[in-house]
């Protein structure tokens, strides 16, 4: 099961895609993946979340998205195998707009990766290839516990992760790790995954969908200009620049907003630095 559909908000922008679905709700965007039999990240998926990207990095009324699909068994099953078969059905999906020196799938998840919304996986069912490069290319990733799966299988069909598998895997579980699963093309079960670092966290299936909503409504009503200040800040970590100087910059930003004030106001008068607030700090933080 995905995340439930109650509540929508007025008519969506976004309308109109043939292998998913746009629905928004109090500042998040969910989208489900719905290319049956088995959500094949093909033509039509590539080119749907291509556009899709396009459009919503414009968007300041969306501030997460959540990526789910309407199959429990297939997250995302993985590329186009076609693909590899004909090389020229994949450039042909190349975008002008992006950068040249990268394939075409790598090209959208670099789109997904740096978008200014916070981008969260909700994993269930098998994610392998182009469909786990993809969860990897987003911000967060929760699995559903005992029932997610994740792999590169590409070496075992005589080709490398290509779709930025290599780089992302090496970032998030480190050099051996991430060679043991590309070398190796097994499976990573959600428990493994979770030790390995690849998912934030693995969840069970009865209260997954609870938690990423929380999270995600929690993210989308900060204030503005905090999501990008956390960003950039933590991207810089990962940057050959000074990621320190970045924080302190960002820092100085947010710092500067009448609203901060006036949170930090909020909250002292509600308890925050007494010995009873700070028992309780984050309940009085998330009422204001």
């Amino acid at each position: 099961m995905s995340l439930h559909k109650e509540n929508a908000e007025s008519i969506s922008p976004y309308q109109n895609y043939s292998a998913m679905k746009i629905e928004l709700r109090h500042g998040v965007a969910y989208l489900t993946f719905d290319n049956p039999p088995i959500n094949v990240l093909d033509a039509k998926l590539i080119s749907d979340l291509m556009g899709f990207a396009k459009k919503v990095i414009a968007d300041q009324s969306v501030k997460v998205i959540v990526f789910q699909s309407s199959n429990p068994d297939f997250f995302l099953a993985h590329g186009d195998m076609n693909f590899v078969t004909n090389p020229a059905s994949l450039m042909d999906l190349a975008d002008a707009g992006s950068d040249p020196n990268l394939n075409p799938m790598q090209q959208l998840h670099e789109r997904l990766r740096n978008l200014p919304q916070v981008t969260i996986a909700r994993l269930a069912g098998f994610a392998r290839g182009g469909g786990n490069e993809l969860a990897m290319a987003l911000d967060m990733r929760f699995a559903v516990e005992g029932k997610t799966w994740l792999g590169q299988p590409e070496t075992l069909m005589g080709i490398i992760p290509g779709g930025g598998g290599t780089q992302y895997l090496s970032k998030l579980a480190g050099r051996a790790r991430a060679l043991e699963v590309i070398l190796g093309g097994e499976l990573l079960d959600s428990a493994t995954a979770e030790k390995y670092g690849v998912i934030n966290k693995a969840i069970p299936e009865e209260q997954i969908d609870s938690y990423i909503e929380r999270l995600a409504t929690r993210i989308a009503s900060l204030l503005p200009g905090v999501i990008d200040a956390a960003k950039s800040a933590v991207d810089a970590a990962s940057h050959n620049t000074n990621g320190i100087t970045t924080e302190s910059a960002m820092l100085l930003k947010v710092f500067a907003e009448p609203a901060a004030s006036a949170k930090m106001i909020a909250a002292m008068e509600k308890g925050a630095q007494t010995v009873a607030g700070e028992h309780k700090l984050e309940e009085i933080l998330n009422s204001i």
